[in-house]
């Protein structure tokens, strides 16, 4: 067996380490699966540690399924049979079915899947007489997952507000609940697993002296109640081997921990620690650069990643002048790569901090007739609240539009049921009219003569409808688009209908805020002309099922994956970093990691881009470099001069297309002592988003720079000269 020979000497020094806690701190591009799999491997070969002694965890059914056909590869089938491998929440449920007599449910226990969980609150909320509109299901049920991940049991619910007291007596509803139908959540297997561990001294010795190695993959992506698995089940042996980084831990919105990995130093003082700075991915520049951006972390155990991949060219840095600009210098500049045959289509990617930010990209792609794909997420047409808004405005241009009708009728819920609407379609036939024309006539009340053909209980709910449908048509020759728009959004009150608390709530308002900006272009323009061009570019019928083409996709769904030419858009401040974490520090250091990761998928080039101004070609707002940025040696960077970093406003990195030479910067001239206006907690009102209250204010770059809380979009980081902020009294 000569695979310990492929290992380069610090994967072989983890790989062959004896017995004892040790923690593996794995840069990207390490080979930590593989390190992982060939430690299994070693401890039967040359250990002779039997398969059934191990336990192996992960995160996902794919990795493990992955681990485990590695580890038969260098073996055989035969060496391996009976090792325990699999995900958390696999391996729980095989240990609570075996001891489920110390358990309040039965070894026949069902688990409740997502939306068996919301049904279940749901019903909690509803026999405590809660409003389910205080008190959201998802937004519970969140809270509930992180207080199990936590270790946190009704009775230790934390309490400081009223509403703290009636998420806790939810949270006891619907334990008792899951326990009447012999059910448990996701949650309550790492719970329960962790709890009878720690309350059954025998159950825990007798798996602890069972698994003499336990060995956890992705440990920076372990919560609370994971860490404390392992340490139970490691309790007799100590032979515990996490691989991890935490530098690339990005899932806090799940519950991940990254601080498990400081825990494990602090619990387990004599580890060994094992540093994988050799990286097989990407050239030297990209890590130098990766590397000066995570360098300024905090708390955080150094690495010096390098390869033997070569030096590799700089970074290409790009200041587009507004977001469609951005957009178009990406597909252009992949399409230039893949015409000089540089990389396969299939070998870019483009990666960004939220989904709505795909919107522009897809339309340049479809613009230049390029195929893409989209992963973790529907294109930005086809997702729900985007459509939703699409067939609103689509119904108040054509009422008889009967697809629309049937999609909104009942958005957010009105009580309007399948059965309403299907009687409702039967009144149109027979007075051979349209439905939305039955609707329009409704907004009368008793005294449309459609009116009495419903019951009572649906005839309300359709009139109300009919009355808001009515307006809508009403006003929509005087409105523009945007202004119909925003009249819609606040007539159905679509934002407290989405924006639920969770992230995917954040997420669904944030794209319909990019299809508002999209509005904003139609501004002097006609609804019939925005519905044409919508209706024209979400049109997917010529996209290419091919494979071998450019991918789209977010920075969190980026990780553990990897292309030969990665772009990076949307570096400003307030979207990566994202303004929710400009007063998180924790978040805002997540959000830096998220960079890192972002950067280190590339292979052999790297471009970042961002746009001077957003919002598209109505209003645009002017934007702020990220201030990640400002951490990127220049010496590394094509594109970015640090001599004119000050005038980025004004498109100051001296960049020619034409020539594609670089000018150097204009001479600098003394600056100007520029006085504060803003403070914090002073009322102040913007020409777009109404009135707001200052949250900071500091001078930067010859300028005011103010952040400021608007109840209408949230936090903006604003450029006082362009920003026409009005100080209110």
């Amino acid at each position: 067996m000569d695979f310990l020979d492929k290992l380069n000497p610090a994967q072989r020094q983890a790989v062959t380490a004896g017995d004892g806690p040790i923690l593996v701190m794995a840069g990207p591009g390490s080979g930590k699966t593989r390190v992982l799999t060939q430690r299994i491997a070693y401890l039967i070969a040359y250990e002779g540690v039997r398969p059934y002694q191990m336990m192996a965890v992960t995160f996902t059914n794919k990795a493990a399924r992955e681990m485990g056909h590695r580890v038969s590869d260098l073996l055989g089938q035969e060496m391996t049979s009976g090792l325990f491998l699999g995900t958390f929440h696999s391996i729980c449920a095989r240990l609570l079915r075996r001891e489920a007599d110390k358990l309040p449910v039965s070894s026949d226990f069902v688990i409740f899947d997502a939306d068996d969980q919301q049904s279940i609150v749901k019903r909690a909320i509803k026999e405590l007489n809660l409003n389910d509109k205080l008190y959201r299901p998802v937004v519970v049920h969140s809270a509930i997952s992180r207080a199990k991940n936590e270790l946190i049991e009704p009775d230790s619910f934390p309490v400081i507000t009223y509403r703290d007291e009636a998420v806790k007596r939810i949270y006891k509803r619907y334990q008792e609940l899951l326990r009447d139908s012999n059910a448990v959540d996701f949650d309550d297997l790492l719970l329960m697993t962790a709890n009878l561990l720690a309350e059954f001294p025998d159950v825990r010795d007798k798996y602890a002296q069972r698994f003499r190695h336990v060995l956890v993959d992705e440990f920076q992506d372990t919560n609370q109640a994971q860490y404390a698995l392992i340490k139970h089940l490691s309790s007799a042996h100590g032979n515990i081997f996490c691989v991890g980084d935490g530098d690339q831990s990005i899932y806090a919105w799940r519950g991940a921990d990254y601080r498990n990995i400081q825990r494990f130093e602090q619990d387990f003082p004599g580890a060994q620690v094992v540093l994988l700075e050799q990286n097989y991915r990407s050239q030297q520049t990209i890590l130098d650069a990766a590397m000066a951006v995570i360098d300024k972390a905090r708390n955080r155990r150094k690495k010096k990643l390098f390869t033997e991949r070569g030096q590799g060219e700089r970074i290409n840095y790009y200041e587009a002048l507004d977001d469609y600009g951005e957009a178009s210098y990406v597909v252009d500049s992949i399409a230039q790569l893949v015409a000089s045959r540089r990389f396969d289509p299939g070998e870019c990617a483009v990666m960004y901090r939220t989904n709505a930010q795909s919107r522009l990209l897809e339309e340049a792609f479809l613009s230049a007739r390029l195929p893409y794909k989209l992963v973790g997420a529907q294109r930005f047409y086809g997702r729900r609240e985007v459509k939703d808004m699409i067939a609103f405005l689509r119904l108040v241009h054509n009422p008889a539009d009967e697809v629309s009708l049937a999609r909104v009728i009942n958005v957010p819920p009105r009580g309007i049921g399948e059965k309403t609407l299907l009687t409702l379609h039967t009144v149109a036939r027979a007075a051979g009219v349209s439905p939305g024309s039955v609707l329009l006539d409704m907004a009368r009340g008793s005294d449309s003569p459609h009116f009495a053909q419903f019951t009572g209980r649906a005839a309300l709910p359709l009139a109300d409808f009919g009355a808001t449908f009515s307006t809508w048509r009403g006003v929509a020759s005087a409105f523009t688009v945007p202004e119909l728009f925003d009249k819609i959004l606040a007539d159905i009150n679509y934002k407290d209908h989405l924006d639920d608390g969770t992230e995917e709530g954040k997420d669904r308002w944030e794209n319909v805020l990019e299809l508002r900006r999209l509005a904003e272009e139609y501004d002097s323009r006609t609804l019939s002309e925005f519905l044409e061009n919508v209706a024209l570019v979400s049109d997917q019928d010529t996209l290419s099922e091919n494979q071998n083409v450019p991918t789209l996709l977010t920075l969190h769904a980026a990780k553990g994956l990897e292309f030969g030419a990665v772009f990076i858009v949307g570096l400003d401040d307030g979207t990566l970093p994202h303004s929710r974490s400009f007063d998180e520090p924790e978040q805002m250091e997540e959000e830096r990691r998220l960079f890192y990761v972002g950067m280190t998928r590339a292979k052999d080039a790297l471009y970042l881009v961002r746009a001077l101004q957003r919002g598209g070609r109505g209003y645009a707002e002017s934007t702020i470099p990220s201030r990640f940025l400002e951490d990127l040696p220049g010496e590394l960077l094509n594109g970015k001069s640090r001599a004119g970093s000050g005038n980025r406003r004004s498109g100051g990195t001296g960049y020619n297309p034409r020539r594609d030479t670089w000018t150097p910067p204009s001479p600098k001239r003394a600056a100007p002592i520029i006085e504060p206006k803003f403070r914090a907690g002073m009322r102040v009102s913007h020409p777009t988003w109404e009135e707001g209250i200052v949250l900071d204010s500091r001078i930067q770059q010859d300028d005011e720079i103010v952040d400021v809380v608007f109840e209408s979009v949230g936090i903006k980081r604003l450029s006082a000269t362009l920003a026409h902020l009005t100080i209110l009294k």
